[in-house]
């Protein structure tokens, strides 16, 4: 059962008393005072000069954020064990390739069956361009990284639940994108040339806004009109010869907005979903391997751990190996780099409030499928490389093509991924009928998928032992109570991983994480 800590006052204890005499302002406020600012991102991990004192440090998961934590404290001097409970690293940065064994709760037990040399990343598979953490490590480490392509606008929009003629049906994205755009600056143009922003902008303020709009609808005439342009495709394609190419016509403004294509159009990429974006080369799973190689014995995989216990001066993790053996690890500090939605079934001697607040996060539900093709028809005969195939099907979330292996024989393509009650009800189904329907998604949009589906291995994150969910998903409720409190450590025990950062469901959380909660334990070793 678990216990309260008994100790003397503690700096937890007293950012406790803040909270509940002035609130999450008050905490913060004390927490910046004391050193502990939760909002500050970095480039690099802390400097831990000074020594380690020789001091040791247990560090339980052997995801990203464990993994960070090892690498760093052991580059320092501490003496470091890391227990993971699988036989492998990386905890969600996984790749699914021939051999990889995987058993959901209550599910059949999957081999990967791909060729060799082929893969899918089953867990993360883009990396944004500011996550400077991930990508210290992989050049230091000596991890590759190519182009992910992230948007691709000779790919297809499938919805199905819009209407009108283009309801149901692959639509080029480029179409949408350059008609939508078209008849929308036609119509704002000729609402200026009508006196309709006379009063707000000034005359030369408006004729470089016609200018603009000109520009970006590809309008013409002195009217202002959008006939179409080259850029959404043409119908004949130029080539040799005496046969011209032929210029397409635009879809009809009504047809677009029935259809409801548009939902897909941003004038600008997300802040973490750029257009063109990083991907480890040879896999999500190359920089926990990175890791493990430079660890080496200090990860002892298939440990599970059973408990933890501390002391005034030590913490106890007790643990069952792969073989089913009892023992334990003493250190002088702990950082459980688990996620809460695991740690919180463990027992582990915290306080009340520190125990409750790992129950104050749910954990996102998440489905992917990994498909691998016979050969690389979206290419050959569709001229798409990488990006997304976009649908309004909830059950299917996106298709995603490879942005890895270009003219290729092969190719694995991610043939669903979705969220919440979507990904709750296909994870209920075997592997066979999850399959079945991605392909019969897929076909709609490729007449060619079917025929090509030969190989596949699908997860379902909320059903996987010692991860029950993709992510962290905080309330902002969750956010002002539970979170703060949990960024502290209770007595010898510290938390690192994505789901203490703003940044979860990334693997930059669980790095920054990391460095946050190393730092922290630097700084005790040497006051």
């Amino acid at each position: 059962m678990t216990q309260p800590s008994a100790f003397p006052p503690t700096r937890r204890m007293f950012l406790e008393h803040l909270a509940g005499v002035g609130g999450t302002p008050l905490l913060l406020a004390g927490m910046s005072a004391l050193g502990f600012g939760i909002e500050a991102r970095a480039a690099a991990p802390p400097p831990l000069t000074g020594g380690a004192k020789g001091k040791s440090v247990v560090i339980l998961g052997a995801g990203v954020a464990g993994l960070t934590s090892a690498y760093e404290l052991s580059k320092a001097g501490y003496h470091v064990t890391l227990l993971e409970a699988r036989d492998r690293v990386g905890g969600r940065s996984y790749s699914a390739r021939k051999g990889v064994r995987q058993k959901e709760l209550g599910g059949e037990e999957q081999v990967c069956d791909f060729d060799d040399g082929y893969y899918i990343n089953c867990g993360p598979w883009r990396i944004p361009y500011w996550h400077r953490g991930y990508l210290h490590y992989a050049r230091t480490l000596g991890v590759g990284v190519e182009l992910f392509n992230n948007d691709n606008d000779h790919s297809y929009i499938q919805f199905d639940k819009g209407s009108g003629p283009l309801a149901g049906k692959p639509i080029r994205k480029q179409e949408v994108a350059a008609d939508v755009r078209g008849y929308a600056a036609e119509i704002l143009a000729k609402q200026i040339n009508q006196g309709a922003l006379d009063e707000t902008m000034s005359k030369g303020d408006r004729e470089l806004f016609l200018s603009y709009l000109r520009n970006e609808g590809y309008l013409t005439g002195k009217d202002f009109k959008y006939i179409g342009t080259e850029g959404r495709g043409p119908e004949i394609n130029p080539g040799a010869g005496l046969n011209p190419p032929v210029d397409s016509k635009p879809h009809p403004l009504s047809d677009l907005l029935q259809s409801r294509t548009w939902a897909t159009l941003q004038s600008v990429a997300g802040y973490d979903q750029q257009r063109t974006m990083f991907e480890p080369i040879g896999g999500m799973d190359q920089l926990p391997f990175a890791f493990a190689r430079h660890l080496g014995p200090i990860i002892r995989k298939g440990h599970v751990v059973e408990k933890i216990s501390q002391t005034p001066d030590k913490v106890t993790v007790a643990y069952k190996d792969a073989k089913g053996q009892h023992g334990t690890v003493v250190a002088d500090y702990c950082i459980a780099a688990i996620p809460l939605s695991v740690l919180k079934t463990i027992d582990m001697q915290v306080s009340p409030a520190f125990k409750q607040a790992m129950s104050g996060v749910s954990y996102a539900l998440v489905g992917k499928i990994g498909i691998q093709m016979k050969r690389r028809f979206w290419e050959e005969d569709h001229a798409i490389y990488g990006g997304h195939v976009y649908y309004d099907d909830p059950m299917i979330g996106s298709i995603s093509l490879p942005s890895t292996g270009w003219l290729g024989k092969k190719g694995v393509v991610l043939g669903y991924y979705q969220f919440g009650s979507p990904a709750a009800q296909v994870s209920a189904k075997s592997h066979k009928d999850r399959l079945a329907l991605a392909v019969a998604a897929g076909q709609k949009v490729f007449p060619q998928y079917a025929e090509n589906a030969e190989k596949s291995f699908s997860i379902a994150w909320h059903r996987v032992p010692f991860n029950m969910g993709g992510w962290a998903e905080w309330s902002d409720e969750g956010r002002k109570t539970a979170y703060p409190l949990l960024n502290e450590p209770d007595g010898r025990i510290y938390l690192a991983g994505e789901h203490l950062s703003y940044l979860t469901g990334w693997q930059e959380g669980g790095i920054e994480s990391a460095w946050q909660q190393i730092g922290k334990i630097h700084k005790r070793v040497n006051a």
